[in-house]
């Protein structure tokens, strides 16, 4: 088996898509989320761009990868200036980073008319600032940028380039289809032409799917000669996206007999691309290939029948392979089949038939109805099987709460204040606070409250808190979900809450997340 590296640029070419922000604690978790799944490169940004980045270079310099190399992402020198002067150059080399991906013009239209230099000048840019960079001990990688578009205006030209970067001392030569209008029979002539140029060196591809085409694209790129295949890990990036390396990912390992990682890493696959959304903030597209709620979701009876006796008849793949699950819609006893999976995970002598499924199975169809999902919050789910099975005691009960906000002296700040009246057994405490808004100013009073009880509680925190509105017809008035993530530095755990009231949503979620804690801990001496 072949292998094919893996170019993840989540965190680069992922961040310039619309709609998507990461902070650093988010860039952190998505490089981990990677590392351990078992891709090659992750391209992290570029040093130079903004002080998020920096900060981002600063702390993954102290986070040993176990598999993964961190690369830094930047542009060559500029016109008329030796790579040893320019600073943005020498900010790539301060990142620290082992790899640095080094990007220049290959389309003789960009380096005339928007950089305004010579050809000659271009050639000279690119050979030089990878040769300096090379020479600082780092792998370099060549982005030719815009090179199928300069290939089709200018062959000789385009191939130029290439041969610049290669000269310098470029690992690899990645040819980018920047503006994504490429059709396959050309990525296919055009990457075998360049491979048979430079026998012998690794030669990589960088698709945008502007046409719909990124992935197949990429497939066909490795099809005549590419051992390298850069992406976002879900798609998302500039104007309509990259290529999905999810899917690429699942493509090329399970369907065309290549490696890209390793084998026991791609049950961890289905897990990683919803981690990665649920940070992103995005919702993961239910027909994502391999990885989707729908990916393996049988509605028509004809199939659900052709399934139960085999499952080859209407699946590709297992869904076991990627880490995914079947799903059987529109049928009540394959639904059942379906829950009490979950189900027998807690509770190991429940049966299909038995009344307790039953009512679970009518509960989480009320609950789904109503807008909650449960793929990202284990927890709550586990509290409310705990609840409908008649497993659960509660450690406190909330009696009443309320939250006032308040803008400052003239100026943009606002700040809250709630009041949080709790019940244990027979004591009744009512405990007040101060926040940086109603959630945080709920949050403080509902754990102060608590802690005298439940000491425990002073050592678990948020690690992450995010909204997404489910109906945004209504307006204002729309339903919200609000997801957390809670850790006490040992374990972490995932909660959910939904309302039309972001503040009831939120501490619905908070509540779940405190309770799960307590019965971890009671759980270590008692069992329910």
């Amino acid at each position: 088996m072949s292998k094919v590296v893996l170019f993840d640029s989540s965190l680069r070419d992922g961040a310039q898509a619309e709609g998507i922000t990461f902070s650093v604690e988010d860039k952190m978790k998505i490089l981990r989320s990677l590392d351990a799944l078992g891709i090659d490169y992750v391209e992290a940004g570029n040093p130079t761009s903004n002080p998020k980045d920096l900060e981002f270079f600063e702390r993954a310099r102290s986070f040993p990868l176990e598999h993964a190399k961190l690369v830094a992402f930047g542009s060559t020198c500029h016109k008329g200036s030796a790579p040893q002067e320019d600073a943005y150059v020498n900010a790539l080399l301060a990142a620290q980073t082992p790899v640095v991906a080094i990007f220049g013009k290959s389309w003789d239209f960009h380096v005339t008319d928007i950089i305004r230099t010579s050809l000659d000048e271009n050639l000279r840019m690119i050979r030089e600032t990878v040769q300096y960079v090379a020479s600082q001990n780092r792998e370099v990688i060549f982005d030719a940028e815009h090179f199928f578009d300069g290939y089709k205006k200018n062959p000789a030209y385009a191939v130029q380039t290439l041969a610049a970067a290669q000269e310098g001392g470029a690992s690899c030569l990645v040819l980018c289809d920047t503006n994504g209008g490429t059709m396959p029979h050309e990525i296919r002539e055009i990457v075998s032409a360049v491979k048979e140029r430079f026998p012998g060196t690794s030669i990589g591809i960088h698709c945008h799917n502007d046409c719909g085409l990124a992935v197949g694209n990429s497939l066909e790129a490795v099809l005549a000669g590419a051992d390298h295949v850069q992406g976002t890990f879900l798609g998302f990036g500039e104007r309509c996206g990259n290529a999905s390396l999810c899917t690429v990912l699942g493509d090329l390992q399970l369907k065309m007999g290549y490696t890209c990682i390793p084998q026991e890493k791609m049950v961890e696959l289905t897990q990683t691309a919803r981690y990665i959304a649920e940070v992103a903030n995005i919702t993961l597209t239910e027909k994502e290939p391999f990885v989707g709620r729908s990916s393996f979701s049988h509605k028509g009876g004809m199939h659900i029948d052709g399934v139960n006796k085999n499952p080859k008849s209407f699946e590709h793949i297992s869904p076991e392979a990627v880490g995914n699950s079947r799903r059987f819609l529109m049928s009540e006893v394959a639904g059942r089949s379906y829950l009490l999976n979950k189900l027998q995970k807690l509770m190991p002598g429940l049966t299909k038939e038995s009344e307790e499924t039953r009512r679970m199975m009518d509960r989480l169809k009320e609950l789904e109805h109503d807008g909650y999902q449960f793929e990202g919050a284990e927890s709550s789910f586990e509290l409310l099987v705990r609840k409908e099975l008649g497993r659960y005691r509660p450690f406190f009960e909330i009696e009443d709460f309320k939250v006032i906000g308040e803008t400052g002296n003239g100026d943009s700040s606002f700040s809250a204040y709630a009041m949080v009246k709790v019940r244990v057994d027979d004591q009744v405490k009512i405990t007040a606070a101060e926040g940086d808004g109603p959630v945080n100013a709920l949050d403080k009073a509902l754990r102060e409250s608590l802690e005298g009880f439940f000491p425990a509680l002073r050592n678990i925190y948020l690690t992450d808190y995010k909204v997404r509105i489910l109906d945004t017809r209504e307006a204002t008035a729309a339903i919200v979900r609000v997801l957390i993530e809670t850790t006490d530095g040992k374990e972490k755990w995932s909660t959910i809450g939904v309302s039309t009231d972001i503040i009831g949503a939120s501490l619905k979620a908070l509540v779940d997340s405190l309770e799960v804690k307590l019965i971890k801990d009671v759980e270590q001496h008692v069992t329910f």
